[in-house]
């Protein structure tokens, strides 16, 4: 398959920064299986990497397309970090969610991969918003979504939750 194909099988999705991967299966039973790849940097995978790795059994399609990608470093070649969509969209909106390894974190990383992958997921048929639920005892999160162009729009208890919508939707 030609870099000039439309189809969105396997693109990659490439910022200032940064590239947005999808993951592979090898890397995902990697991760599973404590295997170190010479091409993360050395505090990836964390926690809720292993935690979205060891659920794409029951999820395949988050490694498709509009699923799961790695956070790779421009300058580096690293994988930093990941984010995702959880697809399928329910009625438009996609959830979203993301991590960068802490020896990255304050690079504006997690906003700038955040920003791209939800103008991505208005690349789907039928997706309109994008979402994300955090929780209000993370301030770093908050301002993550913020910086991506996220409003917040609902808070549940210890909730907060944002979105973001389709610039065209209202024109629709």
């Amino acid at each position: 398959m030609s870099s000039s194909s439309s189809s969105p099988t396997h693109a990659d999705v490439v910022t200032k920064l940064l590239v947005l991967r999808p993951w592979t299966v090898g890397e995902a039973t990697a991760v599973l299986g404590d295997i170190r790849c010479p091409h993360w940097a050395d505090d990836f995978p964390a926690e809720g990497d292993r935690v979205i790795a060891g659920l794409f059994d029951q999820h395949p399609a988050w490694l498709a397309a509009y699923g799961h990608r790695l956070i790779i470093e421009r300058d580096t070649g690293l994988v930093v970090g990941s984010i995702g969509l959880f697809w399928p969209p329910s009625e438009g909106v996609l959830e979203i969610g993301y991590g960068i390894v802490a020896s990255r974190r304050g690079r504006g990383y997690a906003p700038e991969a955040t920003q791209a992958l939800a103008e991505f997921a208005f690349t789907a048929p039928d997706v309109h918003t994008v979402s994300a639920n955090v929780e209000l005892s993370n301030p770093s999160s908050v301002r993550v979504l913020e910086k991506a162009g996220f409003h917040r729009w609902a808070t549940e208890e210890s909730t907060a939750k944002f979105r973001i919508t389709s610039p065209d939707h209202d024109r629709r």
